[in-house]
């Protein structure tokens, strides 16, 4: 049996591979009807979409999923320094 700290920190680097597929989906043309780019775009979306709408795009660039991926990042490294995980 895995711990709860456990858990938490391979879900996150579980949604962190999400987001980074997403990114790579971007910058091809797969097909948005697709089952894994729909799948990838609706468990993505509504956390990258509060980022969206912090942070603009700048021109053809979009850096919310940057943004999303360090909170994540910064997510569980307040988790291990109060000694929650």
């Amino acid at each position: 049996m895995i711990s709860f700290g456990t858990f938490v920190v391979r879900a996150v680097e579980i949604y962190k591979l999400a987001i980074l597929a997403r990114v790579l989906l971007s910058w091809f043309q797969a097909s948005p009807q697709g089952h894994f780019s729909s799948f990838i775009h609706a468990i993505t979306e509504p956390y990258m979409g509060f980022f969206r709408r912090i942070i603009p795009p700048l021109g053809m660039v979009d850096l919310s999923p940057l943004a999303a991926y360090f909170a994540l990042d910064l997510l569980v490294y307040g988790l291990r320094s109060a000694g929650l995980i």
